[in-house]
């Protein structure tokens, strides 16, 4: 089987990095055997100032190590994750020199913008805090209409969730190849996919034994994140060089382009979002606005519009002039409430705080016509 040829990472600060059932699976539950390295990454990169998201497989292996059950239905799978999720949480633990969190996520989590915004919210505490979620999907309660149906498309949305700069999805194998190498001894290595087209599906293989996904999930799931602006990495997690060149920003593996910017693909997805309601500022908002600021409620003169946590709403200046859109940290109700007022009065007046800004810049784009300095360089 020919090598992957080493090539230079993308640079990144903040990475999600799934790793799967084959990886983890072991004769009586799971093995560390390989998620030591993957674990011992993840401590480098923290030292490096770098923040890491885990995606990870394995409660329904590790449930179904527990006590030796057959089976691999919607109902038995339910089971055997609410057996196996608290012995993947320790697992990962003993792993790791930080506290690791528990992050259980369902599609219907991530399709619904107010928990979507909740989910995001509660990422980042984490990573401020130090510590090291651990995502996986909720298949205690997943249904087969809710379910992502794999980790590797839940570590693409989780990418774009956390607004990361990297998705690195570790693989069984060494990464995308021309075809099974396996079965053809003449497959070889593809070490760049600037776009994931039907001839990249065509290249690869059915599905894992141990996991419900496989190569072509994978490339979905790269696909995905490209259009979010997120680069991928698939490598092999099995071999240990591979995982701690890592470390020194060196792959052995494929790399999936980015298609764009990904903040400018968060700014596209919200100038043609649907507007749920609309904030009147005053002058001294629009001036921050321009700066590159949050809005705070501070600045706020009028509500309009029935929205939620999350909506989407259109900021408009006191002439009526459309500024801005963005991603409301705050009801209309809850707007209405803190208009006008200094953020530290936020929790006495709702008995809560989510945010002292009414929109955060990270979650804002100024339309056409408004200038802003920070864009200009986005």
């Amino acid at each position: 089987m020919a090598a992957f040829t080493p090539q230079a990472l993308p640079a990144w600060r903040r990475a999600v990095l799934k790793v799967g059932s084959s990886l983890l699976a072991g004769s009586g539950g799971l093995d560390p055997v390989h998620a030591r390295e993957l674990a011992a990454f993840i401590a480098a990169a923290r030292a490096q100032g770098r923040e890491v998201v885990l995606v990870s497989s394995g409660a329904v292996a590790a449930g179904r190590g527990r006590i030796g059950a057959a089976g691999n239905g919607i109902v038995q799978r339910q089971a055997l994750a609410a057996l196996g999720q608290a012995s993947l949480m320790g697992f990962w633990q003993s792993l790791s020199d930080v506290p690791v969190a528990q992050v259980l996520l369902t599609h219907d989590d991530l399709r619904n913008r107010r928990r979507y915004l909740n989910a995001r919210t509660a990422l980042q505490a984490l990573l401020q805090l130090g510590a090291l979620p651990v995502v996986n999907e909720n298949d205690t309660v997943a249904v087969d209409e809710l379910k992502l149906g794999d980790n590797d498309n839940l570590a693409a949305a989780v990418a774009s969730l956390v607004e990361a700069d990297l998705l690195l999805i570790a693989t069984d194998i060494g990464g995308l190849y021309t075809g099974n190498p396996a079965r053809n001894p003449a497959a070889r290595p593809v070490l760049r996919v600037e776009r994931v087209t039907a001839h990249t599906f065509s290249m690869a293989g059915s599905a894992s034994a141990l996991g419900t996904g496989g190569m072509r999930t994978k490339l979905e799931a790269a696909a995905k994140a490209a259009a979010a602006g997120i680069p991928t990495a698939l490598f092999c997690g099995r071999d240990a060089g591979t995982v701690a060149a890592l470390a020194g920003d060196v792959l052995h593996g494929t790399l999936v382009a980015a298609q764009g910017n990904r903040i400018n693909a968060r700014k596209q997805w919200l100038r043609h979002a649907p507007v749920a309601g609309v904030l009147e500022v005053d002058a001294g908002a629009r001036a921050a606005l321009q700066r590159g600021a949050s809005l705070l409620p501070g600045g706020l003169r009028k509500v309009a519009g029935d929205f939620r946590r999350g909506d989407v709403i259109e900021v408009v200046g006191e002439d009526g002039q459309p500024l801005a859109r963005g991603q409301a940290q705050y009801n209309a109700v809850e707007a209405a409430r803190i208009a006008g007022r200094h953020s530290r009065d936020i929790e006495p007046i709702l008995g809560f705080r989510y945010d002292e800004a009414m929109v955060h810049r990270d979650d804002l784009v100024l339309l056409d016509g408004v200038a802003n300095p920070t864009e200009a360089t986005a």
